[in-house]
């Protein structure tokens, strides 16, 4: 009998490998509800590949990930596009398509087989186009956008998906600086004013204390520590980590922890 769990997303004894190569060795992870949780760890380290697992893109050679308290491997793909959206890090589109006509896409496990969009639909699209900021290019062809607006109208389409789990894979590439913090905006909104729960790979650890409720770091295919982001970002984490010596200070606006790194270990 599986004992219970107040998660709704969390995984046990996960090993995942691509050929003879192990990435992730007995994991145990267990996401937080309502809360953003942030993925850090070195390139390599199989935080892509936990996040991919999460969301059932991958499938683990050992050890099973649970969706409120069901083995995810059992549930249906519907079932799954209405708990959980995943954006990657590279999504490829057909060719030819708009930015709304991709928005729609994630309605998709909300109708019913060949059913129009309905009224309600059109509004959720709508206000995800403006939270992203991205109505002035709805009818944009999404081929001749740049990098960081092709990247927004990916979270766009995760974000119409409406789902109360979202995954997301350094959602912040190819954006320049402010776009970044509007993206991180926006989800931190989606999780406070909607209770919506987000896992997200982070490359930036100071993105990751002021945005992130939780960190898992994963090192060489295994979790070394979990926790609140003020608790984990620490030197001796840090270097464990990325092999980077750094210095951490109380931000001087909200107090929580500011990363700084001084020297990448060894260097010199």
């Amino acid at each position: 009998m599986l004992e219970h769990h107040p998660a709704r997303l969390y995984c046990r004894n996960l090993t995942v490998g691509y050929g003879h190569t192990t990435v992730l060795k007995g994991v145990d992870v267990t996401i937080p509800n309502g809360r953003i949780t942030a993925l850090i760890g070195a390139n390599g380290s199989g935080k892509s590949t936990l996040l991919r697992t999460l969301a059932r893109a991958i499938r683990p050679s050992a050890g099973t990930v649970y969706l409120d308290g069901q083995s995810i491997a059992r549930l249906s793909n519907r079932a799954i596009a209405r708990t959980l959206a995943l954006l990657p890090q590279n999504p490829v589109s057909p060719d030819g398509l708009t930015v709304r006509q991709l928005c729609r896409f994630g309605r998709h496990p909300h109708r019913h087989l060949l059913s129009r969009l309905s009224g309600r639909d059109e509004e959720i699209i709508e206000w995800a186009l403006a939270v992203t900021d991205l109505l002035p290019l709805a009818n944009s062809d999404l081929a001749r956008l740049s990098g960081g607006q092709r990247q927004r109208a990916w979270i766009t389409m995760a974000l119409v998906q409406e789902t109360p789990i979202l995954l997301l894979d350094e959602p912040t590439t190819y954006l320049d600086m402010a776009h970044q913090l509007e993206v991180l905006e926006v989800l931190r909104s989606l999780n406070r004013d909607q209770g919506r729960t987000i896992v997200m790979v982070v490359h930036d650890l100071n993105h990751a204390a002021l945005y992130a409720d939780h960190i898992i770091s994963v090192v060489d295919g295994g979790i070394l520590a979990a926790g609140p982001s003020a608790e984990l970002l620490r030197p001796d984490l840090i270097r464990t980590v990325f092999g980077v010596e750094s210095l951490v200070i109380p931000h001087p606006v909200h107090g929580g922890p500011l990363c700084v790194p001084l020297a990448r270990r060894g260097a010199g």
